[in-house]
């Protein structure tokens, strides 16, 4: 076990704008924010996390080919070696405190039991190359849903078999959710769609996004909207599952910088990120204010935010670091 050292504490918040636009938020106003980081070890360049139901962190880590676990109360670090050539693009833990990887670089998925430190890989059928990037857990718990990037599928893995089932799409879909109907949405961001798979039936239907708007990440809020992040125009979009219709988009206060990921509180405040910005923005779908609070390292590159309720937590694909907002 490692213990860490905080990076950094900042309080207060940094106000971007943009040209006001239809749909666009109303003007800024100061939030106070809390923002604490911290090296991970070595350091390692991570590039997604996920809440525990203990409250512990877990990220997944490719380029070291490992997944670490962060506990909050002791600041301190625990890392798992997964097998050869696994190389986790994302991490998600169960109900029952299981592990789950996405393994990009073999074309598994894999589970890792921390109590005991055992690992088992699960093989997509589409083969190694097929890209599994994002993980996310049905509302039951029974399935875990995944999106593979470069074999153009979506899967879905039984937690208690491991058995996968496939469906085609394409786009090279990217970030994924469940709806509260349980739908299954995913982004196909070459496609400028989102993908809609209803598990009963098997069915897929697409949302157009809109010309060049490459959609990035996409995220379920408490009252059952959806939240996406349009990397090719800037914008973040509001999308409604039960009419499969746009309700809304509006300009990030950074402009086209890279919108990219997206995460929605037990509040309902959207949190989202510009991967050329040192910054979180925050989001009051109430008030369409928009907010955003500057971090303390430069070059952070998340492509992960996540919540455990009312804090957001984000890792530094560029920086090597974890932080979280409160």
């Amino acid at each position: 076990m490692i213990r860490i050292r905080k990076l950094a504490v900042l309080a207060g918040c940094l106000l971007l704008t943009a040209p006001a636009l239809a749909g666009d938020p109303a003007p800024a106003t100061v939030f106070p924010a809390r923002v604490t980081e911290w090296p991970l070890p070595k350091p390692m360049f991570a590039r997604s996390s996920a809440v525990a139901p203990d409250g512990s962190i877990y990220i997944a880590v490719p380029n070291d080919n490992k997944v670490l676990r962060f506990d909050p109360r002791t600041q301190t670090f625990k890392d798992w070696d997964l097998p050869s050539s696994h190389q986790p693009n994302s991490v998600m833990v169960d109900r029952k405190g299981m592990v789950w990887t996405a393994g990009y670089g073999n074309g598994t998925i894999g589970k890792l039991k921390p109590s005991t430190g055992t690992i088992a890989e699960f093989s997509v059928p589409s083969g190694s190359a097929s890209g599994p990037h994002t993980l996310v857990l049905s509302n039951d718990g029974e399935t875990l849903w995944f999106t593979m990037q470069t074999g153009n599928r979506i899967g879905g893995v039984d937690t208690h078999t491991g058995r996968i089932a496939e469906y085609e799409t394409s786009g090279n879909p990217g970030g994924i959710t469940i709806d509260r109907a349980g739908g299954v949405w995913w982004c196909r961001s070459s496609d400028d769609k989102l993908g809609r798979l209803d598990p009963r039936t098997g069915k897929i239907s697409e949302l157009d996004m809109g010309r060049s708007s490459r959609p990035r990440r996409i995220a379920t809020a408490p009252d059952g909207m959806l939240w996406v992040t349009l990397s090719g125009n800037g914008r973040l979009a509001k999308v409604d599952p039960a009419t499969h219709k746009v309700v809304d988009t509006y300009l990030l206060p950074g402009g086209n910088a890279g919108a990219y990921s997206v995460a929605v509180d037990d509040a309902g405040i959207v949190w989202a990120n510009q991967i050329k910005l040192d910054a979180v923005i925050r989001f009051d779908p109430a008030t369409a204010l928009m907010q955003t609070i500057k971090l303390p390292s430069i070059n952070p590159g998340i492509r992960k935010l996540t919540t455990d309720g009312n804090r957001v937590w984000y890792t530094g694909s560029h920086n090597g670091r974890l932080g979280v907002i409160e």
